[in-house]
């Protein structure tokens, strides 16, 4: 339903008021900086402009007061009285303006969950999953954000992390919620179809590697004395490296969390019986004061009974 607002909504009366005719706002933006440090190259570094760009606006707002509101001594500039009483006006009114824009996006803020997580985790688990989130609670508009990149919650608008690591975030709340094996894949067409039956096998056949994950502790558990490969297709990205071993270039180290899709798709097959447990888990993290919040609540007890099925899941490549 459209809202029009008429004469004959109660407000006050000085909202009927037209305003006056005010100097532009960028006019404005560039005096208060250079009044603020009295200095246009300072001004102009702030603003991202040029110094010229900044004297050009001043000049321009002078003339339309009527008035020089600056000193000018060549490159250095000072503040007349007429010019020290005006910039602390207008300091005042961007200052409410500021103030107000908070608050305005605070409201909207409530109503955003913003949630980071790695771009392997969110492009394999999230999200094909979030839309059921989504429909469940549609008064929340949801952000994703794909990052290796920890976050610094006190900086940044983020809500919820998930996150693979060991736990250790100080000052922040923490919950566990899977643990991950790794173990060899390939594409059941690798080597024309004639893969590995023992893990001594894959010797001189290409091993894809990753950022983080590295053969040479699974070698062992297998009972190879075999050094960490130095050779061969390398991604930073886990899930990258899992389409190319989907794609018959290799065989990958992979966590079962990340290859299970594949795994029951038959785009891969999993090699031998031998695990070894992931250094890291993943964890659901927040800041404390975030996690009462009505978004934050209600993502976690969507998220918690998802991740209960997810470990049953994963329980059959153990």
């Amino acid at each position: 339903m459209a809202f029009k607002l008429s004469r004959d909504v109660d407000m006050p009366r000085a909202w009927h008021r037209e305003l006056p005719r005010l100097p532009a706002l960028t006019a404005l933006r560039a005096f208060e900086a250079a009044a603020r440090h009295e200095s246009f190259s300072r001004a102009a570094t702030e603003l991202f402009v040029t110094h010229g760009a900044v004297s050009h606006q001043v000049r321009a707002l002078e003339e339309e007061l009527g008035l020089p509101l600056f000193e000018r001594h060549g490159k250095r500039v000072k503040l007349t009285p007429s010019g020290r009483v005006y910039a602390e006006r207008v300091r005042d009114a961007m200052l409410q303006i500021a103030d107000a824009t908070r608050v305005l996006q605070a409201g909207a803020r409530d109503k955003r969950l913003t949630i980071s997580t790695m771009p392997s985790f969110a492009a394999r688990w999230l999200t094909p999953r979030i839309g059921s989130f989504i429909e469940r609670h549609p008064e929340f508009d949801v952000e994703l954000m794909s990052s290796n990149t920890l976050v610094d919650f006190a900086r940044e608008e983020v809500d919820v992390a998930l996150r693979m690591g060991s736990g250790d975030y100080p000052g922040l709340y923490v919950e566990r919620l899977i643990d991950d094996v790794f173990f060899p894949v390939c594409s059941p067409d690798f080597n024309g179809g004639n893969l590995p039956r023992a893990p001594a096998d894959m010797q001189g056949l290409p091993l894809l590697r990753g950022e983080g994950d590295p053969w040479k502790p699974w070698f062992e558990a297998a009972g190879l004395d075999w050094p960490e490969p130095r050779k061969g297709l390398f991604m930073e990205d886990s899930s990258l490296l899992l389409q190319a071993a989907a794609a018959g270039q290799g065989i990958a180290l992979i966590r079962s969390s990340l290859a299970y899709n594949d795994l029951l798709a038959g785009r891969v097959v999993r090699l031998f019986d031998v695990t070894i447990p992931c250094p890291w888990l993943l964890y659901f993290v927040c800041a404390p004061a975030m996690l009462q919040t009505p978004k934050v609540q209600a993502f976690r007890e969507w998220l918690m009974p998802e991740m209960e099925a997810f470990r049953a899941v994963l329980a059959q490549w153990r």
